[in-house]
């Protein structure tokens, strides 16, 4: 059954524009549709070949893992993570990093094993509830109204002597001798 209607199209292979007797035709010939169909049965050998190929090379990962000095871009492929993410834990310390001629950064694969070696036990700290008797402690309300000081201001000096406090309640003491050291100097 013929058609009586004509369609402009443009040819998927040469993009030339043609009349079209129907709206699914693609090409203008049937020369350019035998092109267009071995273009695309090329194209797939050329992928299939490429896959088989990368499938055979060691991955850029298993690379990462041989080399002893990694730059920024190893890690992150290796720890998966961002670029960011390395340069921030290089920043605060937790690793150390060399930065060659102010371009490249290297960080050595013992320094990235450090990162996953469990922090270094610190010895116990005595409970300060033992140490401190509270005989021997004003209340922070008592040592306001002894030295007519401010709790804000108290709070500054105690935090910037590193004197100890102990909570028991609702009340916070502090150690009388410490107290008398700062206020009767």
């Amino acid at each position: 059954m013929s058609s009586n209607i004509t369609v402009i199209r443009v040819c998927d292979y040469c993009c030339d524009s043609f009349e079209a007797k129907t709206t699914v035709t693609k090409f203008c010939s049937t020369k350019c549709r035998s092109a267009y169909y071995k273009r695309k049965i090329r194209n797939q050998k050329i992928d299939v070949s490429n896959k088989k190929t990368a499938s055979l090379l060691p991955s850029h990962f298993d690379l990462v893992q041989s080399k002893e000095f990694l730059t920024v871009k190893d890690l992150s492929i290796m720890l998966n993570s961002s670029r960011q993410t390395i340069y921030n834990l290089i920043n605060s310390g937790k690793l150390r990093a060399a930065n060659i001629y102010m371009k490249k950064t290297l960080v050595a694969r013992s320094e990235v094993d450090k990162l996953f070696l469990p922090p270094d036990i610190l010895p116990a700290i005595p409970d300060i509830q033992s140490v401190m008797k509270i005989e021997a402690c004003y209340t922070i309300g008592e040592v306001e109204a002894k030295f007519s000081v401010p709790g804000k201001t108290l709070y500054d000096i105690i935090k910037r002597q590193g004197i100890p406090k102990l909570k028991v309640g609702k009340f916070t003491y502090v150690p009388k001798s410490r107290i008398h050291e700062i206020f009767n100097r």
